[in-house]
């Protein structure tokens, strides 16, 4: 395969791939964790750690001092919760979730599609979330299926089953 990627009218290069990867925050289906915020420091961000902690629910388990985790030692969907803490953190202007919500209680899960995305949207980020729960499509400002590898627009209607927002 051979081509070219480009962002706008730019050409992503060896010489400037970082700062194109740098515009992303990404929270896998199965995410790696690090012990310690990454180039993320100071007491603004430990604060605003413990909020989004405490938001979804690990400020249990979890806590956040001189810019280290209390733990990491979590269960799949804590994990993805904590994942989530540190992208919030990172406040890049492009946000990919591929199955964030897939191990999560519905109180989460509300948590995520009905608080959190909209609150990055608010705040003029780009948000792809990748997901097999079609209960919030309809929250989506585009939704795309992937069919037989291709992408194809996919029209929403009111949600099948009320969900409590």
């Amino acid at each position: 395969m051979s081509g070219e990627l480009r962002v706008g009218h730019e050409l992503v290069t060896d010489a400037n791939r970082a700062s194109y990867r740098d515009r992303f925050a990404v929270v896998f289906s199965e995410p790696y964790l690090f012990d310690r915020l990454l180039g993320l420091s100071g007491p603004e961000f430990e604060q605003a750690a413990n909020r989004y902690l405490k938001l979804l629910q690990i400020d249990h388990k979890v806590t956040v001092q001189a810019g280290k985790f209390s733990t990491t030692d979590l269960s799949q969907g804590q994990r993805k919760r904590l994942a989530l803490v540190v992208a919030y953190l990172e406040d890049r202007p492009i946000y990919i979730f591929d199955e964030w919500a897939a191990d999560q209680d519905p109180d989460y899960k509300r948590v995520f599609y009905s608080e959190l995305l909209p609150d990055l949207k608010a705040r003029g980020k780009a948000v792809v979330v990748v997901t097999h729960d079609d209960r919030y499509f309809h929250l989506g400002d585009r939704v795309l299926v992937l069919e037989d590898g291709r992408a194809r627009p996919h029209a929403v209607a009111a949600p099948a089953i009320a969900v409590q927002t």
